[in-house]
């Protein structure tokens, strides 16, 4: 079989999944995510044997690609979580009753078939399976060749724990192969099996996806993060936050990267800042050079993602200034604002046109598992459909429901 006929035949299996899953009970799929955690525990010693061989080949990505048992019973934890999750399918987002007497319902439905294109992160192949699941969506996996064998040991679990449930093991499908062309087949619909398409990985995957594919794509760029250090910060606070925003782990894409301190304060308050990003390399603008020696940034560092123990530090006139330089250089994704002036913080939060804004809080708070939707297939830096943590309520879509006696229209 050639792979295109391969892909096409994936992409009827999913849609014959997905129609499948519209008749299975929210109990149902509930069963069969925890399932499917269950499967993960299971499998652990052939996962991380898997994940081993793929460390052993990696350059680069190593602490997103890396599983310890640690972060694999994490990843089996959040998949059972979202098996407790409120069931979005079938939910009533609004209802009311018109004039005549028709009763209009706007109610959640399913997407249908999503496509999942993802590189350096294992952990999105248990992830995208459980919201997909919990939205009622089948989904096909395509991972990267970094994380090929990770991927599929996970997927090997997700199989067999939904063989043990209601709900059809094709609901879950990963592609066989790294070859790039099986991207391309994806973005092409696999013959209108395919209703949305995500990418999460660097941005030539992102913009390749954007940019090739003729089914609707729900972004997630670079996380070019900001925090700003307003003048009214709590010098003991400011630290402790910026210091979490970006060493916590630097690998994920809500760590910092850009540092804002107001030009006044910034002598009484960066040094302290400093101190506790320790062995952090900095890159700052002349003024703050001034106060504490570090690099010289330029004018690409504003606009980096590092993902790195590498931080860029600016200078800025004031809350305005800072909204400013976030709307130049920033990707949408998180931006925060440390300060006890709560009218600066509702500036800042009211302008900064992001998918997430934070008031005195860590840019890593960026996570679906701690806005509480047990994990997240990524974080949608667009402004259609979704935006922020992408769990599964962002996953349907709604159709309206009309009852009524017998009108009809004059």
């Amino acid at each position: 079989m050639s792979l295109q006929d391969e892909m096409l035949a994936m992409g009827r299996r999913a849609r014959e999944a997905a129609a499948a899953l519209r008749d299975c009970a929210a109990d149902e799929r509930s069963a069969a995510i925890r399932s499917v955690a269950d499967a993960i525990r299971a499998h652990e010693e052939a996962i991380l044997a898997a994940n081993a061989e793929d460390m052993g080949e990696a350059t680069q990505h190593l602490d997103r690609l890396r599983l310890d048992p640690e972060r694999l019973a994490g990843i089996a934890d959040a998949v059972e979580a979202i098996a407790g999750l409120p069931d979005p399918v079938g939910a009533e987002m609004a209802r009311w009753k018109r004039p005549n007497g028709l009763d209009i319902a706007r109610v959640r439905t399913p997407i249908g078939v999503i496509g999942m294109v993802f590189e350096a992160r294992p952990n999105v192949a248990a992830d995208a399976a459980a919201i997909c699941l919990r939205s009622g969506n089948a989904v096909i996996l395509r991972a990267g060749s970094d994380a090929f064998r990770s991927a599929r040991a996970i997927h090997a679990a997700i199989v067999a724990g939904l063989e043990a449930s209601a709900v059809p093991a094709a609901a879950v499908q990963l592609v066989p192969t790294t070859d790039r062309a099986a991207v391309g087949q994806m973005l092409g619909g696999l013959d209108g099996t395919i209703d949305l398409m995500i990418p999460r990985g660097g941005r030539a995957l992102v913009e390749r996806v954007q940019a090739e594919a003729r089914v609707p794509v729900l972004g997630h760029l670079e996380g070019v993060c900001h925090t700003y250090v307003h003048a009214a910060a709590d010098p003991a606070m400011a630290p402790r936050i910026v210091r979490n925003a970006k060493l916590r782990r630097v690998s994920v894409c809500g760590s910092t990267e850009t540092l804002l301190i107001d030009r006044d304060a910034a002598p009484a308050l960066l040094p302290g800042i400093v101190a506790a990003l320790g062995d952090c390399e900095l890159r700052g603008d002349e003024a703050a050079r001034a106060i504490v020696p570090m690099e010289s940034a330029s004018e690409d560092d504003w606009r980096t993602e590092y993902l790195a123990p590498i931080l860029a530090v600016r200078t800025v006139g004031g809350v305005d200034e800072a909204i400013d330089h976030i709307a130049r250089y920033g990707t949408g994704h998180t931006e925060a604002i440390v300060t006890e002036d709560a009218f600066v913080a509702a500036r800042f939060l009211d302008r900064v046109d992001s998918a997430i804004v934070m008031w005195n809080a860590s840019t890593q708070f960026a996570d679906g598992g701690e806005f509480g939707f047990g994990a997240e297939i990524g974080i949608a830096t667009g402004r259609l459909h979704a935006r922020g943590p992408v769990g599964p309520e962002q996953l349907t879509s709604f159709k309206y429901v009309v009852r009524g006696q017998g009108q009809v229209r004059p």
